[in-house]
């Protein structure tokens, strides 16, 4: 697999860039030049200079150090929802496709009517009856987007579940909790992994759309969303505002995707044009 993988020159990018980006989220205080909330009146809506390599905002406050602070939020929204969502959509994937019948019928057909809801308008009706704050965002997030991996699970679960080894498991008395946790479950993670690694990108781009609309992580903490709403209001005079977060965005999105399609093909290359 890592023969695979390492061949695919888009998908070793994109593992570095995700490595650069987790590092820089992981060691902000270090990296970052100024205080990401700092006020400075005296250098209001300053463009790139060497003491601000990417310009300031309304407040004085330097976009390099935000962004750099902004990378710690959205990659740790985007990790927690997705390690939430992952955990119950494979529990429920594994026990409708393990044990069929009424458990089957019930969960997808509850996967069926979630999936009817769009997605981004109930994320929105539930942080507007929430209060709108980090852990807020991660579980709504979390708990509106596992209906793929369900899916995923229970496919692999009902491909797996006739197959020798497992039949020989039941026939020397393993119990289903082990069936499921020990034989099965390790073996249809693949598809789950790139599902998650997909995921990332999007929990990312959905709490950079709510903090730009007002209603995700709220200032003065800072997120790449809230610094370009404040750049559509300034955007005639601080371009930078706009453009330095949305290239951010776009880097970390293009990124997680490049890698999720790499470590796809490694992990069937049969799925290669």
């Amino acid at each position: 697999m890592w023969k695979r993988f390492r061949k695919n020159k888009l998908a070793l990018f994109g593992a570095v860039t995700v490595f650069i980006l987790c590092g820089v989220a992981l060691f902000a205080p270090w990296f970052a030049p100024h205080d990401p909330v700092s006020i400075d009146v005296d250098h209001i809506l300053e463009p790139p200079s060497a003491g601000h390599p990417l310009g300031t905002d309304e407040l004085g406050r330097d976009v390099l150090s935000r962004i750099i602070w902004g990378a710690r939020i959205s990659l740790a929204v985007g990790f927690v929802a997705v390690g939430i969502s992952a955990l119950i959509g494979i529990l429920l994937g594994a026990i409708s496709g393990y044990y069929g019948g009424w458990f089957d019928t019930v969960i997808m057909r509850f996967v069926d009517v979630m999936l009817c809801i769009p997605t981004f308008f109930l994320i929105l009706a539930a942080i507007a009856f929430l209060e709108p704050n980090i852990w807020i965002i991660m579980a709504v997030i979390g708990l509106t987007s596992w209906m793929g991996v369900a899916r995923l699970v229970r496919a692999e679960f009902l491909s797996l579940k006739e197959r020798e080894f497992i039949l020989a498991a039941r026939c020397v008395g393993a119990s289903n909790f082990r069936i499921i946790f020990r034989h099965i479950l390790p073996n249809a993670l693949s598809p789950v992994l790139v599902s998650v690694v997909l995921g990332v990108a999007g929990a990312i781009l959905v709490e950079s759309a709510l903090s730009f609309l007002g209603i995700g992580i709220q200032p003065p903490t800072a997120s790449w969303g809230n610094i370009l709403a404040s750049g559509k209001d300034n955007i005639e005079i601080a371009w930078w505002l706009s453009v330095f977060p949305g290239v951010a965005i776009l880097v970390t999105v293009l990124a997680y995707n490049l890698l999720g399609e790499g470590i796809r093909d490694a992990i069937d290359p049969r799925l290669k044009k």
